[in-house]
């Protein structure tokens, strides 16, 4: 049987956390219900501390939703937790997620502290936390730069504390999958049925989905991620990427989620509507060209078996249909197809009359639009109707 991952959403937290990505109460709570359709284990809802609509929004999505695993982030000092466990009252099954950076490199410059007094704040915000609720997350911010004796420390020690799971975060997107997986197999071996070890991947190298995957494999069980990818800087690892690499190949990733996967493009089209921008025509899963095939010879072979070129069925993730864009790179295979489409059937001659024209236009355009291949078809069947009954 697949093993299961639990995917932790923190679209409405570090996904915000983005430029152009803020978000009123009202958008937080329309995006949690999509995200609570499709099906996310934990719903990250916000950071209490950081202002009055933050903790508003914990608490909306408390109330709006009570059966949802919600999490409230919280730095790892008396004040975040305490407001963090105020926003959560109203949940029945409230998770408080506490974090502190344990790399040298943050100890020095950023927090001035030494590894001591780090643990020590670490395991106590952890205690103070288990004592408002029973689900406790510790992430150790920066973990991929992290002295990993030091590490394993900390990860032992929030664990004795009350943490019912770790987060290990590549928090600058730094790491890579081997490296990423050998670390997490340490600190996954070195607690054991203890904790769920997490893993919250940046994309600053555009490895985020490659590292979280290659995590499971050395004893993951939670991944941290967003729709889109959106969240700081180049982003955090895409939840539609994640999982439909785990659906698309489960030979090679033997694990499940509880995701409903036809959810996903609707979940990206909600997001990109309620925030500034959506995801790059490229993007996997849910980009505009994801399923789009222009090239000839794709064209050619999609027509006659779609899994030469398409590897996910788009009905799978709730893209309605595959686009074929007709422009100066199409086969006629393609273009025949398309006016079949629009109802405008071609013989052979009529095609390649059609095809010759459809190119000389193509290569002036970025892409040729339904009405104007449509009306050049049919200037091209009267044409030949008319060359054909003046030679009569």
């Amino acid at each position: 049987m697949p093993e299961r991952v639990y995917i932790f959403d923190t679209t409405l937290r570090d996904g915000e956390q983005s430029p152009g990505c803020s978000m009123t109460v009202p958008e937080k709570i329309k995006m949690a219900a999509k995200l609570i359709e499709t099906g996310v284990d934990i719903l990250e809802a916000g950071f209490p501390i950081a202002s009055e609509g933050d903790a508003e929004a914990v608490a909306a999505v408390s109330r709006e939703f009570p059966w949802a695993n919600v999490a409230a982030l919280a730095r790892a000092n008396k004040a975040d937790v305490d407001e963090a466990a105020r926003a959560l009252k109203q949940a029945r099954r409230p998770r408080i997620h506490t974090f502190l950076a344990t790399s040298d490199i943050h100890l020095q410059y950023k927090l001035k502290k030494t590894r001591q007094q780090v643990l020590e704040e670490a395991c106590a915000a952890v205690a103070l936390a288990r004592s408002y609720v029973d689900d406790v997350e510790f992430s150790a911010e920066d973990a991929t730069r992290t002295d990993p004796d030091y590490l394993e420390q900390v990860c032992r020690a929030v664990v004795a504390a009350g943490a019912r799971t770790v987060n290990l975060p590549d928090t600058v997107g730094y790491t890579v999958p081997e490296e990423y997986a050998a670390m997490i197999g340490r600190m996954a071996g070195a607690l054991g049925d203890s904790a769920v070890v997490s893993v919250h991947c940046h994309d600053d190298l555009g490895m985020a989905t490659a590292n979280s995957l290659a995590a499971l494999h050395a004893g993951a069980r939670q991944i941290e991620c967003t729709i889109n990818g959106i969240g700081e800087r180049a982003g955090n690892a895409a939840l539609e990427e994640v999982v439909m690499a785990m659906n698309t190949r489960r030979d090679r990733l033997p694990f499940e989620t509880r995701i409903a996967t036809e959810h996903l493009f609707s979940a990206s089209q909600l997001l990109s509507s309620i925030i500034s921008f959506g995801p790059q025509p490229n993007k996997a899963i849910v980009g505009e060209n994801a399923f789009a095939h222009e090239a000839g010879i794709h064209q050619d072979g999609y027509l006659k078996e779609r899994t030469t070129y398409e590897i996910i069925e788009p009905r799978t993730v709730g893209v309605p249909e595959t686009r074929l864009v007709l422009g100066k790179h199409s086969g006629r295979h393609a273009l025949a197809r398309r006016c079949e489409d629009l109802g405008i059937p071609l013989t052979r001659q009529e095609l390649d009359v059609l095809y010759t024209r459809f190119t000389a236009l193509a290569d002036r355009k970025k892409g040729v639009r339904n009405d104007e291949i449509a009306a050049l078809a049919r200037e091209v069947i009267g044409q030949l109707k008319a060359s054909g009954a003046a030679a009569d």
